[in-house]
């Protein structure tokens, strides 16, 4: 049975939005959940995600990493309207953002915002609770120690998925004993991040403003977020001048870029398989070389 009506219930009750009857209409919004745009009656659109009752720890996750990433005042992101759940289904409602095109102006806006939302400080690494990248569970418990936060809870945690695949890396064992090696002359400060920022979760409204979405949000090195802007394209050179011009990159940024982006190819090889697999063994081989 479908229980859009129940949400709908839930949404007037939770957030005094009444929804028109029958003008949900079912829009892409990527392979996990069921999205939607719905129209209310004070003429405003509401974005709906909506998955099976377990899906309510995520979508919650969602929502406070919005929140968080909204109280900061600098790059927009989708305003959190509600999250709960019937007895059938969890959901999360969003503002609805029209999207229009890049403009270059508009690239390297989101570049200075970005950068100034990286400016947001926290005394630790990690964040308030574990959420996920895609569908991956992702742990996100505190540390002061940056080096041993991604060894820990973001490589090491992504080999041990793959292993449960089958699938062995050469080399892994090496590379997380030195992976200190990146970090000589650097030290990261925990800067809030939006996680899973590649060009599919960043956006700009018909007006040219810049918009993010569907984070993965945890406190930890910026230069995360910068490297997997480089994995799928979709950020311009005006894009990483807005950003730079805010935030200058620390040297041995390129490096370090590879080592980041090993986390979300072995993420896509644990999600998707394929490819990936040859992806992070081509990391993993690079980055083995620069360590003396």
């Amino acid at each position: 049975m479908d229980d859009l009506p129940l949400i709908f219930d839930c949404i007037a009750e939770s957030a005094g939005k009444s929804i028109r009857l029958n003008s949900a209409r079912s829009i892409s919004g990527g392979c996990i959940n069921q999205c939607f745009k719905v129209e209310c009656l004070d003429s405003t659109s509401l974005f709906l995600k909506k998955n099976a009752r377990p899906f309510l720890p995520f979508f919650k996750a969602e929502a406070l990493a919005l929140l968080e990433m909204e109280e900061t005042h600098t790059i927009r992101v989708p305003q959190v309207i509600t999250w709960g759940e019937t007895e059938q289904s969890s959901f999360l409602v969003l503002e609805f953002i029209p999207e229009g095109g890049p403009t270059a102006s508009g690239q390297e806006q989101m570049g200075t915002l970005l950068a100034q939302m990286h400016r947001s400080p926290k005394e630790h690494f990690g964040w308030i609770q574990d959420n996920c990248i895609g569908a991956t569970p992702q742990p996100n418990p505190y540390s002061t120690n940056w080096v041993s936060f991604y060894k820990d809870y973001r490589l090491h945690h992504q080999f041990g998925l793959a292993e449960k695949k089958g699938r062995l890396f050469e080399g892994k064992k090496h590379l997380l004993n030195n992976i200190d090696s990146f970090f000589l002359n650097y030290t990261p400060v925990p800067s809030l991040l939006h996680g899973d920022l590649w060009g599919g979760n960043a956006s700009y409204t018909p007006k040219g403003e810049p918009f993010i979405f569907d984070p993965a949000t945890y406190y930890g090195d910026r230069e995360t977020d910068l490297a997997f802007t480089y994995m799928f394209g979709g950020f311009d050179s005006s894009f990483y001048k807005g950003y730079e011009k805010t935030f200058p990159l620390d040297q041995g940024f390129k490096t370090r870029k590879t080592l980041y982006n090993l986390y979300h190819e072995l993420n896509h090889f644990n999600l998707f398989g394929g490819g990936y697999a040859n992806s992070a063994q081509s990391s993993i081989n690079q980055l083995l070389k620069q360590i003396p």
